[in-house]
C-alpha cells in the first residue's frame, strides 16, 4: 500500500484534528504545529466562510502545501444565531464549560431551542485555488448537559439524525451525521 497523502489542517485543536483523521482516512491529517508552524493567525472574519479561508490561505502560504481549514459553530435560532463564529470563546476564555454554562444562561426561558451546528471547509492550494464546502446538522439545545463523549457544545445538543444528545453518541455515530463531516463529504465530493 502506498503511502498516504498528507493535508495540513490549519488548527491545534487536537479533538478537531483526530476527528478529521477520522473522517478522512485516506489521507495522513497533520496539524500545522506538528510542521513547525507557530503563528498567531488573526481570525477577523465576519463568517465562518471568512476565517477558513484566513487560516487555510495562510498556514498554505507559510508551508508551501495545501491547508485545509474549517470554522464552525453552533447558531441557536432565538439568539439570532449567535454564538455563531464567535463559539469557541463565546464565554471569553475558550473553555468548554464556560461556553456552555453561558449558553444555558442565555436560553433560561426560551421556549423555541433550535439550533444547528455549521461547518465551513476550505481548502486552500498554493496556486492559490480554493475548494469549499458547508455542512450542517439540526437539533436543538437540552436544558443541561449530558453525557461525557464529543466536546464543545456536544453535551447541549440533541441531535434530529440520531434522536440523541451528541454528549452522549458515540464518537462513531456522531461522525456519521456531523456538520464536520457533511463539510469534508462535500468537499470529497468536489475533490473527485
Amino acid at each position: 500500500m502506498g503511502k498516504k497523502q498528507r493535508i495540513v489542517l490549519a488548527s491545534g485543536n487536537a479533538h478537531k484534528i483526530r476527528e478529521i483523521s477520522q473522517m478522512l482516512p485516506e489521507f495522513e491529517v497533520v496539524g500545522y504545529k506538528e510542521l513547525g508552524f507557530t503563528d498567531e493567525i488573526v481570525e477577523d472574519g465576519k463568517t465562518f466562510y471568512e476565517n477558513a479561508l484566513i487560516k487555510a490561505k495562510t498556514v498554505s502560504e507559510k508551508l508551501n502545501l495545501p491547508a485545509l481549514s474549517d470554522d464552525s459553530g453552533i447558531c441557536v435560532d432565538a439568539l439570532g444565531g449567535e454564538p455563531g463564529i464567535y463559539s469557541a470563546r463565546y464565554a471569553g476564555d475558550g473553555d468548554d464549560k464556560h461556553n456552555n454554562a453561558l449558553l444555558l444562561k442565555n436560553m433560561e426561558g426560551v421556549e423555541n431551542r433550535k439550533a444547528k451546528f455549521v461547518c465551513c471547509m476550505v481548502l486552500y492550494k498554493p496556486n492559490g485555488e480554493i475548494i469549499t464546502a458547508t455542512g450542517e446538522t439540526l437539533g436543538e439545545i437540552m436544558h443541561e448537559e449530558h453525557g461525557e463523549n464529543g466536546f464543545g457544545y456536544d453535551p447541549l445538543f440533541f441531535s434530529y439524525d440520531l434522536n440523541e444528545c451528541l454528549g452522549i453518541a458515540p464518537a462513531e455515530k456522531k461522525n456519521k451525521i456531523s456538520h464536520r463531516f457533511r463539510a469534508i463529504e462535500a468537499l470529497k465530493d468536489k475533490l473527485k
